[in-house]
């Protein structure tokens, strides 16, 4: 079966049978309905009458349009603060990795380290380059302390839940964060004693930083989840938008998919 449709311009065409006879009297008056609908009319007579009456109506559907509005101002709000949270993450992982690296990249392979003894006379022996590798502590540390601000404003159970592993890592290591000048603040952000930790051994800042399972490990593998579930919500789509269309985060092809 077929259905075939022709367009019309106007509405005219539902008016077209109506003669002009006596018979089609009646008809005259549907004519001259559309006639004043066609020129606006009733539209004005409606705006009077209704005038008065429709204020509150008018307000409400104002109100729900700023509340509309500042919605989605906040959404923007949430989206900028997951972003933070995701920049921050991504840089302490990268920081955590930089301690983590092995072989000849890493901070902790020892060089020829040249010193000079109490009579002035210099002497080269294998060591740790203890400046380069408080540097690259110094930027874990700053690092980290960026994502606990960074997800304090943002609310999300999965962000929270991870943050809170990251910070459980750093307490169940406080004593050997101590011993090198490393100290949890009451906020959860961390301090940093650089007399402190020139003077440590870095054969315990290695084991706190390097190798699978350490610390810095730890510390890695949470920044990498913490950023996961920001980029998540920040790229989360809307199934329907303002526009009446669907967002391209959304699957439209599965939409009616009822697996049949």
């Amino acid at each position: 079966m077929s259905i075939n449709i022709k367009a019309k311009p106007d509405m005219s065409f539902m008016f077209s049978s109506l003669g002009s006879g006596a018979a089609n009297v009646a008809g005259s008056n549907f004519l001259s309905d559309y006639a004043s609908i066609k020129n606006g009319s009733y539209a004005k007579l409606m705006k009077a009458y209704y005038g008065g009456h429709a204020s509150s109506a008018v307000k409400s559907a104002a109100k729900g349009s700023m509340e509309r509005t500042k919605a989605a101002e906040q959404t923007k709000e949430d989206k900028k603060a997951y972003s933070k949270v995701q920049t921050s993450a991504d840089g302490l992982k990268d920081a955590a990795d930089a301690l983590l690296s092995t072989g000849s990249k890493s901070v902790f392979a020892q060089k020829d380290i040249t010193t000079k003894d109490e009579n002035g006379k210099e002497i080269t022996e294998k060591g740790y380059d203890t400046e380069g590798i408080y540097k690259a502590v110094s930027n874990f540390v700053t690092n980290y302390n960026a994502v606990i601000q960074a997800t304090d404003d943002a609310d999300n159970d999965t962000i929270s839940k991870r943050t809170g592993n990251m910070m459980n890592a750093t307490a169940s290591n406080l004593k050997s964060l101590l011993a090198i000048g490393i100290n949890i603040n009451k906020d959860g952000t961390l301090d940093l004693d650089k007399s402190t930790f020139m003077k440590s051994e870095m054969s315990t800042v290695k084991s706190l930083f390097s190798g699978n399972g350490s610390y810095g490990y730890r510390v890695s593998a949470q920044a990498s989840l913490i950023g996961y579930a920001a980029n998540r919500e920040v790229n989360q789509g809307k199934l329907y938008n303002t526009k009446g269309t669907y967002s391209t985060n959304f699957s439209s092809g599965n939409l009616f998919n009822c697996g049949f």
